[in-house]
């Protein structure tokens, strides 16, 4: 089977500012599924099927998988996906080394701290939740 996906894109799908930004990216794909939106809350996600990152991992930071398993995060997940989906312009200026390392310091802080600025438990309680559920895959 061939795959048509550009990328895979693993969000989490319990966060209501990564759903709305998923929301405008499927709007931007438009169907022609050049994005694979994977959602690490789901209760059948497997770190398997995606380049071995487990539920923990994905909820610390953004992740891309690229066709040929290529594992990117960070700002380059946004400007890889933003490139494909014909909008590159948007992050472009971050390819700047200096303006990419301040945007992923930016970006940083932002994943740091998403969990309490959308009202939700820590991370660490979150997967110990999860776990207790049966809901973590390795």
């Amino acid at each position: 089977m061939t795959t048509t996906w550009r990328i895979k894109l693993l969000y989490d799908g319990e966060c209501p500012l990564c759903v709305k930004e998923v929301n405008f990216l499927l709007k931007k794909d438009a169907g022609r599924g050049l994005v694979n939106f994977i959602d690490i809350s789901d209760d059948n996600y497997r770190a398997e099927e995606n380049s071995g990152i487990d539920y923990e991992t994905a909820m610390g930071r953004i992740h891309g998988i690229l066709p040929d398993g290529k594992v990117i995060k960070n700002v380059a997940v946004f400007r890889e996906i933003y490139a494909i989906l014909g909008m590159g312009w948007v992050y472009r200026i971050t390819k700047n080394p200096i303006i990419g390392r301040i945007a992923d310091l930016i970006y940083g802080i932002w994943a740091d701290y998403r969990l309490k600025l959308t009202g939700r438990q820590p991370l660490e309680i979150i997967v110990k939740e999860r776990s207790k559920k049966g809901k973590c895959s390795i």
